[in-house]
């Protein structure tokens, strides 16, 4: 069992890289399941009906997110609609629409749960506990009358050393935690003491040449004078950076045995 699971895709250069590459990885690496962070993938910040569907029709599965979800605000309105789409699970659960966990069905038969949760450190408030928030849907899915096959964790955080406590706290109970938002890829994927594929960060798909795919010279502008500055996506050299998962076919939840870091950059 192959799983691909894609960094932040920021913009359109992001979205053009996924609809040209993605069917040859897909093939490349026998790839059973895409899931990408999508949040950025409207004009580097949120997440639009239209930017969601050009992911989908690239061969995405799935698509989490983070704490842009609602940057675009007919976001609001579509989340509830696509149940391939998922926000935070630890969100108000009764004032937040959508769903933070999806379970998605292989051709091959297995039932893979992917839940998007949000960390707490240097992050605003507005966000309950996703170590419990975890907890809480892992008894409700291990009491099921089909338990998943495979579980996969999207945290989506900023602090390091969270995303690492949550990676061991939760090793040999879910098959992957993989780390998303710092749009910058870490190089300590790894397969746990128990079984848990972990990476800090997966990454990010889209302009390689700017400051975590927006335009450097604002970026720069705003460190050196402190002032306000208007960001724009980066234009350029592209890259994609993802991890893919060569998972255990058996067992509830199913462990991983490989997990690879793909890194790659194509012309613009």
């Amino acid at each position: 069992m192959n799983i691909l699971f894609i960094g932040d895709v920021v913009g359109r250069p992001g979205r053009r890289l996924l609809t040209e590459t993605l069917p040859g990885l897909k093939e490349e690496f026998g790839v059973n399941m895409t899931i990408a962070n999508g949040e950025n993938s409207a004009g580097g910040i949120g997440i639009t009906a239209k930017t969601a569907r050009e992911l989908f029709d690239a061969g995405v599965d799935l698509i989490t997110t983070g704490n842009h979800i609602w940057d675009q605000r007919e976001a609001l309105k579509f989340v509830d609609r696509e149940p391939r789409l998922l926000r935070p699970l630890n969100y108000p659960p009764d004032t937040t629409p959508g769903q933070g966990m999806g379970i998605l069905k292989t051709p091959q038969g297995a039932n893979v749960a992917v839940l998007n949760v949000h960390g707490r450190v240097f992050i605003p408030t507005g966000f309950s506990c996703p170590f419990r928030a975890v907890e809480a849907q892992l008894v409700e899915l291990k009491a099921s009358s089909s338990p998943p096959t495979h579980i996969i964790i999207d945290f989506h955080a900023e602090a390091t050393s969270e995303k690492i406590a949550l990676g061991r706290y939760f090793d040999g109970s879910v098959t992957a935690v993989l780390g998303t938002h710092t749009h910058v890829q870490t190089a300590d994927a790894a397969v746990l003491q128990h079984g848990t594929g972990y990476v800090t960060d997966v990454g990010m798909t889209g302009p390689a040449d700017g400051v975590i795919g927006v335009d450097a010279v604002p970026i720069i502008e705003q460190f050196y004078t402190q002032l306000p500055a208007r960001f724009r996506v980066a234009k350029g050299r592209r890259m994609l950076n993802a991890v893919l998962l060569k998972c255990d076919p058996e067992g509830a939840p199913a462990h991983t045995r490989t997990i690879d870091l793909i890194r790659r950059f194509y012309d613009e």
